[in-house]
């Protein structure tokens, strides 16, 4: 049964020799780790796509000696280590990559295409997946290499899409739980643009609550010399781009999160015909259920209202609901800090608050799996002091040009993720 935070954990001393034990793991293994990451890196895959990916994954673990269940929700691995009796603890890693062409110029860098949206698109692994990757088989290989200081079994689910928000919910939907268990406690981990070897938590909310965003705007199409003649459907699509945030600016309460943003717009097929149909594409994020229904029913208003003006037929308008916040349990959350203080210091700092993306890592929680879901830093602290030094902004997540630290970020990954299952299923 697993113990609850109010029971002692690791205690400092052990924690100090633990990460003393993990680092010595690494220094032996990180070469190894360094070409997985690069390998997955320059070889990305999207959502239920990620056959490549999964065998990879499946392989390391096997060769580790963990049992491997592929095909889990259509491309996700489940990997389980029997250690004696003791609480079941769920370690999750996403595999997905991004629709995205990579900028950055690495010598592994990715040229992979593949089909999205039904079109030929490059993929990236913009979202830092690789790294999560990578420093989950290195806490597989510190686990078991520390498995006499430890009793229970290990669950590492290897997810994928989550980028769709829908990797976890079909890994549910086909028998995860049922099949391997339901985890006592889980844990999972994002890195992004702050200082290597940095870890952030916090307690309750830590993410947002996403709708995506699609609306087709229709309208009569005509030469593009002749617009008394037709119904502009890009000219609604522009008029609601910029409507919209008055939802945002003049309806919400300031002091309340929520976002509207509108990434793709796809009409017509040459600048001399207006088209007769636009398609346009955005996510919504709030955190407070009360602020999201009301920038839903704006977001309806507006896209209603726009089309009236411009006499055209009524809107189609999709707000599917995406991934729910993730929200951290205050036991385990409170068990695992002092862990976190005692491995990394001063580097390692509540969060101040949630952060303002989604993750569909939220299903798992939904359906009773108490975890801490953490922060990490992946950016070397000279490039952050070059660009601050410029006045650059460095690119974040989602950005073609992110290019987190390889070494201190899966390190830390591995440090952390490592001495968090420890602290739960310790002797």
């Amino acid at each position: 049964m697993l113990a609850t935070a109010a029971q002692a954990g690791s205690k400092p001393a052990d924690v100090a020799r633990q990460k003393a034990q993990i680092d010595a793991g690494l220094d032996k293994a990180y070469g190894r780790l360094d070409a997985l990451y690069k390998d997955i890196h320059e070889h990305p895959e999207l959502g239920f796509q990620e056959t490549r990916t999964a065998a990879r994954l499946a392989a390391e673990m096997r060769n580790l000696g963990f049992e491997v269940t592929e095909h889990v929700g259509g491309t996700g691995i489940v990997a389980i280590f029997k250690n004696g009796p003791g609480p079941l603890v769920m370690v999750r890693t996403e595999m997905d990559a991004l629709p995205l062409e990579e900028k950055t110029g690495l010598p592994y860098a990715s040229h992979v295409i593949q089909t999205y949206n039904g079109k030929p698109t490059p993929v990236d692994h913009a979202c830092g997946h690789d790294i999560h990757m990578a420093a989950w088989v290195g806490a597989a290989q510190q686990l078991v290499a520390m498995k006499g200081q430890w009793r229970g079994t290990l669950m590492f689910i290897g997810q994928p899409s989550e980028e769709t928000v829908g990797g976890a919910r079909a890994m549910l939907k086909d028998g995860l739980f049922t099949r391997f268990g339901k985890p006592d406690i889980g844990f999972a981990q994002h890195v992004g643009n702050g200082l290597a070897g940095t870890i952030s938590y916090k307690a309750g909310v830590n993410s947002s609550a996403s709708n995506e965003l699609v609306v087709t705007f229709h309208g009569r199409g005509a030469h593009g010399s002749r617009p008394q003649v037709s119904i502009d459907p890009v000219m609604e699509a522009a008029r609601f781009v910029v409507d919209v945030q008055t939802v945002i600016s003049r309806e919400k309460d300031p002091a309340a999160f929520g976002v509207v943003g509108v990434g793709s717009i796809q009409a017509g097929s040459a600048g001399n015909i207006i088209p007769d149909t636009a398609i346009l594409r955005g996510t919504i994020r709030t955190y407070d259920a009360d602020v999201r229904a009301h920038i839903l029913e704006g977001v309806r208003r507006t896209a209603n209202a726009v089309a009236a003006m411009s006499g055209a037929p009524a809107p189609e308008i999709d707000l599917r609901a995406g991934g729910e916040a993730v929200i951290n349990d205050n036991a385990v959350t409170a068990r695992t800090a002092p862990v976190f203080k005692a491995a990394f210091a001063d580097k390692a700092q509540v969060s101040p608050g949630p952060g303002s993306a989604s993750e569909d890592y939220s299903e798992f929680i939904n359906a009773g799996v108490p975890s801490l879901f953490w922060g990490l830093g992946g950016y070397d602290p000279k490039v952050i002091a070059e660009a601050q030094a410029k006045g650059e902004i460095l690119p974040s997540n989602h950005s073609p040009q992110f290019a987190p630290a390889p070494e201190p970020a899966i390190r830390t990954g591995v440090e952390a993720m490592t001495l968090a299952v420890l602290n739960v299923m310790g002797k």
